[in-house]
């Protein structure tokens, strides 16, 4: 007599086992989601909003300053190419660098910091953020400060990476934190204070360099290279502010000096389910590969890809730009990149207020800000090049994304306009005579 397999309703000891632990479970998840229910019951929304102004004032100033010294530290490469232009103790000069060739300095930078980016933001959970931020900031100043020794295009590259290498992940690593802290309702104040910051670097850096200027030659050392000593010297020592003073996860040991008990259990528990939580081992994989896959942050990764290739690129060029123009003479040429960096704080400042108060869709609202894209493309790339042409704009530009490449040519050629200059004139030249 043959015996039967044991259909699937059959009972044994392993679906016995089974299903005693998804009882278990399920009986854990709904005492845990009933005690989240009745803890968050006893606090009020000022409560909620008395215990966020903690973690705010905790969080935002420090963050402020951490991204502001971030991009000092990252834009000051551009600042310096135009120190004491067209004298011996220029970086370009000194280093026998041509405009093109100082251009890899960024891009070197880059291909540093997209290689290291996700490896150093794996390591965020083993070693805490606070010792995370603090190794950033500490290795990368020392890096900056190095600069001030470089001899040579090829230690200045190797130096450019080596700065990537030691800066990536500190933006995603804070920003993956924010998300312990914060709700996904509550997170655009902690971007848009990091971006504002980020943009008011623009003043403070111009402010740093115009007064380090004036250094050039103490020492023996051209101001470019007291510029990379003094910022990558507070880089290093502020990194001790961050090591004592940026806490980890709520429930995390520091910050018990700060909030009590119930404070501690009501920030994690009025997080979402798929926040990281102080008790989290590592990040979750499944999780990673599921953001990976979201359309919405596929669309939002390719938008931020298109608009960094311009902003960044307009940024690394601005001192080179406003120093082509000719407004204003060493070193007060520093200071013409104050009045870009304050219009986009002050930009950054009224659409977070705007995102707050107001009701519209956010999806409407990102259409008003590419309509405002657009409209500037239009104004400096097509506008703005026939009005004021090169002859009153001596050393002008055609538009952000290409600066001065035709002009370059021509001025090598010997001419005092470019090609389509002439045409453009010409052709006005021609009606005027006409009427």
């Amino acid at each position: 007599m043959t015996s039967e397999a044991p259909s699937d309703l059959a009972i044994t000891p392993h679906n016995t086992t089974v299903r005693k632990d998804e009882t278990t479970l399920s009986v854990q998840a709904e005492d845990a989601e009933t005690y989240r229910r009745e803890f968050l019951s006893r606090f009020s929304a000022e409560d909620d909003r008395r215990i966020m102004r903690k973690v705010d004032w905790r969080f935002l100033p420090l963050m402020g300053f951490m991204y502001l010294i971030k991009q000092i530290d990252f834009s000051n490469a551009a600042s310096i190419k135009v120190l004491q232009v067209g004298e011996p103790r220029n970086v370009l000069t000194e280093l026998g660098m041509t405009a093109d060739q100082y251009n890899w300095v960024q891009t070197v930078y880059y291909i540093s910091y997209v290689i290291f980016e996700i490896p150093s933001n794996l390591l965020l959970k083993k070693f805490t953020p606070r010792k995370f931020q603090t190794r950033i900031f500490f290795t990368w100043g020392i890096v900056v400060a190095c600069h001030a020794a470089i001899q040579n295009k090829g230690g200045f590259y190797a130096l450019r990476f080596l700065l990537g290498a030691m800066e990536a992940g500190f933006f995603p690593g804070l920003a993956a934190q924010m998300c312990s802290w914060y709700r996904s309702d509550e997170y655009s104040k902690p971007i848009m204070w990091m971006f504002a910051f980020q943009n008011f670097s623009g003043i403070i850096g111009s402010l740093l360099t115009y007064g380090i200027s004036y250094m050039n030659g103490v020492g023996g050392l051209s101001a470019w290279r007291w510029v990379f000593l003094l910022e990558g010297l507070v880089t290093i020592l502020f990194s001790a502010v961050i090591y004592f003073i940026l806490p980890d996860y709520p429930k995390s040991p520091r910050s018990s000096s700060w909030l009590t008990p119930e404070e501690q259990e009501y920030l994690e528990l009025r997080l979402s389910d798929n926040a990281p939580r102080t008790d989290d081992a590592a990040f979750d994989l499944k999780e990673i590969i599921s953001s990976l896959k979201d359309p919405k942050i596929i669309g939002f990764t390719a938008s931020q890809f298109f608009l960094n290739i311009a902003g960044y690129g307009l940024s690394w060029q601005l001192p080179t730009i406003t120093t082509s123009l000719g407004f204003a003479g060493l070193p007060r040429n520093q200071l013409l990149n104050i009045p870009p960096a304050a219009i986009t704080v002050l930009g950054i400042i009224a659409a977070a207020w705007f995102l707050r108060r107001a009701y519209i869709v956010r999806p409407l609202f990102i259409q008003i800000l590419n309509a405002g894209i657009l409209t500037f493309f239009i104004v400096g790339g097509i506008i703005a090049p026939q009005v004021f042409q090169s002859k009153y704009a001596y050393n002008g530009y055609k538009t952000p994304f290409i600066v001065r490449r035709s002009r370059i040519r021509s001025e090598k050629e010997g001419e005092v306009f470019t090609g389509e200059d002439v045409r453009i004139k010409a052709s006005r030249d021609s009606k005027v005579v006409e009427e």
